[in-house]
Formats: structure tokens, C-alpha cells, sequence
């Protein structure tokens, strides 16, 4: 009897165990996702230098104007980000820096996409290298 008593209490506890009654309705799920994405998207804005990354590389063309052609990458999760502001850093060979100039890229990047640019300049007098670094963008 006792032995028999002991599997029901333990027959009843597994059933138990497997029906929690803690479930979650399709549409609060929904909105979770939801809310997630939407903080998401505020902090992905806050900081586009961050989901952006710009790579590139540079030469002389025949009238000496240094040609710089990069690509924009966007890798935020959720945030489309357009007209990307880029710092150019012209350094001698010595690793002096010469200039810096600020030029924007018209360009709409949506999560995940990437775009490449081509802008020339007349560089300073003895540049060897140019440097690139993304400094801000604004969010749609």
C-alpha cells in the first residue's frame, strides 16, 4: 500500500511539472520582439560610428589629385543610417600628419548593406598614406 501511494505521489508530481501554467500568449511575445527591437534601434542610433565601418584605399591619378575609393558597411542590427560623415587623415611618410578634411557620403545604408564611394582630392604637398574613420551619421 505504501509502495503504491509513493508512485501515485510521484506520477502526480511529474504531471505537474510538465504543465506549467506559465505560458505565453503569440501576441505578448510580439510585443516583446517588438520592444526589443525598438530599444535596440535607439541605442544603434545613438552611436552610428559604432555600426559602421568604412575600409578603403587610396592613389595618385595623372593630374595628382589623390583618389580615395572605400567601402561604407552598415552592421547594425535594425538601423538604417544615411549621409555618413567621414574624416580623411593625410599623413607624410614619416607619420606626420599633414590635414585632415570632413566629407559626407550621400549614401543610404540599410542593416547588413554596403556601399562604395570615390571622392579625390589634392592632397597636401609629401602625403603618403590617407586615413579613414567614420564620424557620425544620421539615423532614418
Amino acid at each position: 500500500m505504501k509502495r503504491i501511494s509513493a508512485i501515485l505521489a510521484i506520477a502526480l508530481l511529474a504531471l505537474s511539472a510538465c504543465s506549467s501554467g506559465d505560458k505565453k500568449s503569440p501576441d505578448k511575445t510580439k510585443d516583446e520582439h517588438e520592444q526589443t527591437k525598438q530599444n535596440l534601434a535607439e541605442i544603434e542610433k545613438k552611436s552610428p560610428q559604432t555600426y559602421i565601418a568604412v575600409s578603403g584605399h587610396d592613389k595618385r591619378n595623372l593630374i595628382g589629385q589623390t583618389v580615395v575609393k572605400g567601402t561604407l558597411s552598415n552592421n547594425a542590427s535594425v538601423t538604417s543610417f544615411k549621409d555618413v560623415d567621414i574624416e580623411m587623415s593625410f599623413y607624410s611618410k614619416t607619420g606626420a600628419l599633414l590635414e585632415k578634411d570632413k566629407e559626407t557620403i550621400y549614401e543610404t545604408l540599410a542593416p547588413g548593406d554596403s556601399k562604395n564611394f570615390k571622392t579625390k582630392y589634392f592632397a597636401p604637398k609629401g602625403t603618403d598614406s590617407v586615413a579613414i574613420r567614420v564620424m557620425g551619421a544620421k539615423s532614418e
